[in-house]
């Protein structure tokens, strides 16, 4: 079933940080006239992340290869049968960012996920995220990344922030219209910072990061859910 909704299509460097609660407060002080808050504030995102069932697209992004890709369904708060939500086919190579995101509903995603159709009007965009559907043929639920996230944006240019608390996940009731509990993917107060640019980092940001002791790092919200749940159920075999 074919979505006449917005398309956005985006490329760009995506910077990954672990931040103690102390980091996060010495960041957010720090970048007070640098950087703007959006207009939503703290805002709870969900995504749910669809896999084989053998996980092969985790399995593949956690070994680190210099080609991986996702695909998840994004809602903002809890979803409804009629509130937008956001395909998104996430791709990263060489270190670069590409991201299709398609709005559509719950039921039209359901649809194009049973071969019923395409997602969205669009030739190109439609072609690749229905080929990566085909190629990996059974994708299915698979694990449900849930934070709050605070954005940020530099006026005027193209550098965009968000760090993101409480980040949890869950690998049952994978619906996006239940609930936003999960379990806890890092201890409490520490966030995950994205920082996310077209070009190079600006040098003032720079400075902040390093007098902060704040160093870039690798983390992927659904392979550090992957890891933590794979260790759950060796424990439960071992007891």
């Amino acid at each position: 079933m074919a979505s006449e909704k917005p398309i956005v299509v985006m490329k760009r460097y995506e910077l990954k940080y672990l931040l103690t609660p102390q980091q996060t407060e010495y960041l957010k002080r720090q970048l007070v006239g640098h950087m703007q808050l959006d207009k939503y504030g703290l805002t709870s995102i969900a995504s749910l992340y669809y896999d084989t069932p053998d996980y092969r697209l985790i399995r593949t992004s956690i070994e680190k290869p210099p080609f991986k890709e996702k695909i998840r369904l994004r809602s903002y708060g809890l979803a409804t049968e009629n509130r937008p939500v956001y395909l998104e086919l996430k791709r990263k190579a060489d270190g670069i960012v590409y991201k299709r995101r398609v709005a559509s509903t719950i039921e039209g995603v359901n649809a194009f996920f049973r071969g019923d159709g395409e997602i969205c009007a669009d030739g190109q965009i439609a072609r690749e995220i229905s080929y990566f559907r085909d190629y990996y043929r059974d994708l299915v639920p698979a694990c449900l990344i849930i934070y709050d996230r605070n954005a940020y944006f530099e006026p005027g240019g193209d550098l965009r922030l968000t760090i993101d608390h409480n980040p949890r996940y869950r690998v049952t009731d994978l619906d996006l219209t239940t609930s936003m509990g999960g379990i806890s993917l890092l201890p409490k107060g520490h966030t995950i910072l994205e920082v996310k640019v077209q070009q190079a980092m600006p040098m003032w940001l720079s400075k902040i990061l390093a007098e902060g002791g704040i160093y870039k790092g690798s983390f992927s919200k659904y392979g550090e859910a992957y890891k933590q749940q794979a260790h759950r159920v060796l424990q439960n075999v071992v007891l």
